[in-house]
């Protein structure tokens, strides 16, 4: 999360909008706790307007930006605070595309494992060691667009659901329900005793996407780009399956890996045309 300025600069006051909601002035009071930025219309629109999201701290806007915003902010506790596009600039990692809004915001509220698989029911995705935000943030993304259940994560490995992964996302982080386990292969474990299949991406696997889902509730197991699966998580899948290649390109991305196991994985459940 990038620090606010130093305190001794002046700043002058900005001209109110003509929404009641909005403020004065553009304050930085000191931000502390878990809080923590996100940006982009996407991601802004989709954490206001998330009811189990929680702990929304400040509304950044400049002017005209977040008036469809406006309706119920009052009853989570937030105002718009108008700002130049450079301040609220100065809050975030450089580079950061915020096209107009920040929210500062606690992070979503994620479950137990339990919560998540319980009843066994249509795709779970579980991440092993893919710590590239982006990648993770695209991953929730492909997620919302299939349907997916939820999706697993270690605790240490794993990057917060907010900063570059939300933008990413597109608002996916607020859709998409996460839980964060300690040990993966005792995560695996407790889903099989739920009732879920475990289908690894693997680029060795002699058993190729197509033939691996049946429609049976199903873990997706995706591992970092680098290294793959770990040898423990890999053994603890029921099957591991490969992404046939006939033009002989080795790798995919991570993330576009995932989009097409997730297509194949809900054709099972697609109604025919």
């Amino acid at each position: 999360m990038a620090s606010s300025p130093k305190g001794n600069d002046r700043r002058r006051p900005y001209q109110k909008d003509k929404s009641p909601s909005e403020s004065r002035r553009f304050p930085r009071p000191p931000e502390s706790g878990g809080a923590e930025w996100l940006w982009g219309r996407h991601a802004v629109d989709a954490a206001v307007a998330n009811p189990h999201r929680e702990g929304l701290k400040r509304l950044l806007a400049v002017s005209g930006k977040a008036s469809h915003l406006e309706e119920g902010l009052g009853a989570r506790g937030l105002r718009i605070e108008i700002a130049e596009a450079n301040e609220i600039a100065r809050l975030l990692p450089t580079g950061a595309v915020h096209q107009g809004l920040a929210l500062l915001a606690e992070p979503a509220t994620e479950m137990t494992l339990e919560e998540l698989a319980d009843p066994a029911e249509g795709v779970l995705i579980l991440l092993d060691q893919v710590g590239d935000p982006q990648n993770v943030g695209a991953l929730f993304r492909s997620a919302a667009a299939f349907g997916v259940r939820g999706i697993i994560m270690q605790d240490r490995r794993a990057p917060p659901l907010s900063g570059a992964l939300a933008k990413a996302a597109a608002g996916a982080v607020d859709k998409v329900p996460c839980a964060r386990v300690v040990n993966l292969s005792r995560a695996l474990e407790t889903l099989s005793d739920l009732g879920w299949r475990a289908i690894g991406l693997a680029g060795e696997a002699e058993t190729t996407l197509d033939q691996a889902f049946d429609g049976r509730p199903v873990v997706l197991v995706l591992g970092s780009e680098g290294e793959g699966l770990r040898r423990l998580v890999s053994e603890h899948c029921d099957l591991l399956a490969a992404i046939p290649m006939p033009g002989g390109f080795e790798s995919l991305n991570v993330a576009t890996a995932a989009a097409i196991a997730l297509y194949e994985a809900t054709r099972p459940r697609r109604a025919p045309v």
